[in-house]
């Protein structure tokens, strides 16, 4: 089956296309930008790139017509939050009038929890969008949920960033809001298993998971499944700007986005309950085990969506990488570049990096770092390498662990297991004739941010030296 997945480099569209690949069907994709979406997607057989802006309804004609069904996955196209619900509809009016034009015969629409009487402007513009979405010439289905429980989502982020950088808060009464949060995992499977079948053409359920919590339970939950003491007490004296506020300087988010959250998280998102479980077979994860799957091996959840957990295939190692993201949220990072001077020379270098060939600068200061991982349980550097010049995915490089590795591409990303407070990975990459060398640390609490702090000044003489002798030419 042709199939046209909307919002393809979103958070959603990224682990949905994958499944569907599985499954043998030819994903459309329409993106505003493809060479920018060819960083995420490979133009390989399964997956059809065609470039498009749903705001625009002349672009759409760039689009097949002979796809049988669709997922409308996209969200705010705008960093204005005054216009944002106007610019979704009109995206909607612009989708339906290409889908009518079609063979689809069945599209399938996230929107968003909406049964409170008082709902904000995000809410409300998911709603009306549903209505815009609505035709005769083919069959809506639609799911609606709440917050989305998976590494890598913005609310989990933001949620990481609020519990592990704050001790002690005094927060916004919006805390209070009760919802439903659903696992990511959860959410893909309703899409998923919601394909193709008839009898939920033309039908509306609310899907979320089996505990009501309001946000100030799922921080204090969070931070007790992280070993984290924290305190939260909860104020009515903030205004909505100021909450804003709030949520803007102790978090990463935008200004624009943490607005819109607050303006939702006043709003109850509590689901109808109906048979949709029972349909689709589905038994939706409490919020612990939400947090427990989006934890487990966390350099995988975190780089690798988490269609991965579920789906690994040899149909999808050749574009694997493209699915691979080091975390941007509450990350510390080390970045270095330089022209390549001679490619074969610092791949070669790249790969047999770690082990006897040892870190090309300051080996002294690595051989501590080690001794110390050894002296406090880790395993130091005593693993060495498998092999001195060959690297597969899996393979363990003295403290850490590939990631993934692809020499023709020349691209090879590492993961640390030593022990610190926070997780670190490595990436070499070379594109258009540039070495990018990246070191991404994500603290764990006040602890993380000490540890970084600490040994930066380290990092500048070890970080340098090493890109400057990988890129030397003798």
């Amino acid at each position: 089956m042709k199939i046209l997945v909307t919002g393809a480099t979103g958070y959603i569209g990224k682990r949905l296309i994958p499944l569907l690949i599985n499954d043998g069907h030819v994903v459309v994709c329409p993106v505003r930008d493809v060479k920018r979406a060819e960083s995420y997607f490979k133009e390989e057989q399964n997956i059809i790139l065609v470039e498009a802006d749903f705001l625009k309804a002349d672009s759409l004609n760039n689009i097949p017509k002979d796809v049988e069904a669709a997922y409308y996955l996209i969200h705010s196209m705008s960093n204005s939050a005054k216009e944002f619900h106007v610019l979704e509809e009109r995206c909607a009016f612009n989708f339906k009038r290409y889908a009518e034009n079609t063979t689809i015969k069945q599209v399938i629409y996230l929107s968003g929890i909406t049964n409170d009487t008082k709902l904000s402007k995000h809410l409300l513009s998911r709603k009306n969008v549903e209505k815009a979405l609505s035709s005769k010439s083919y069959a809506l289905t639609t799911f609606k949920a709440g917050i989305i429980v998976g590494s890598g989502s913005s609310s989990f982020e933001i949620i990481r960033d609020i519990v592990e950088k704050l001790p002690f808060m005094i927060a916004p009464k919006w805390l209070n809001t009760k919802t439903q949060p659903l696992g990511i995992r959860d959410v893909l499977a309703f899409l998923h298993k919601a394909l193709s079948k008839k009898e939920l053409y033309n039908t509306s359920y609310d899907i979320f998971g089996p505990e009501i919590m309001t946000y100030k339970e799922m921080l204090l939950q969070f931070a007790e499944f992280r070993k984290l003491k924290r305190t939260i007490v909860t104020v009515p004296v903030m205004t909505p700007k100021l909450s804003s506020y709030w949520l803007y300087f102790v978090t990463s988010t935008s200004y624009k986005l943490a607005s819109s959250l607050v303006n939702s998280m006043g709003v109850e998102v509590i689901g109808n309950k109906s048979n949709i479980n029972q349909l689709l077979d589905i038994e939706p994860i409490s919020y612990k085990k939400a947090l427990e799957l989006a934890f487990k091996k966390i350099e995988q959840n975190s780089i690798i969506s988490s269609w991965k957990d579920s789906y690994v295939s040899s149909k999808l190692q050749g574009f694997l990488h493209e699915f691979i993201n080091v975390p941007e949220y509450g990350c510390f990072k080390d970045f270095k570049k330089r022209k390549v001077k001679d490619r074969k020379i610092v791949l070669d270098r790249i790969w047999a990096i770690g082990g006897n060939t040892g870190w090309y600068y300051g080996t002294f200061l690595w051989k501590i770092r080690g001794f110390l991982d050894q002296f406090f349980g880790g395993a130091g550097l005593r693993r060495g390498r498998r092999h001195p010049t060959e690297l597969n995915v899996g393979d363990a490089l003295d403290f850490w662990r590939v990631i993934y590795a692809d020499k023709e591409q020349g691209k090879l990303l590492l993961y640390a297991e030593m022990i610190m407070p926070g997780e670190a990975w490595l990436e070499f990459k070379i594109k258009d004739g540039i070495l990018h060398q990246t070191a991404t640390f994500r603290p764990h609490g006040l602890a993380g941010r000490m540890y970084w702090y600490s040994v930066m000044p380290f990092h500048w003489f070890v970080f340098n030296g090493m890109i400057n002798n990988i890129n030397k030419l003798k």
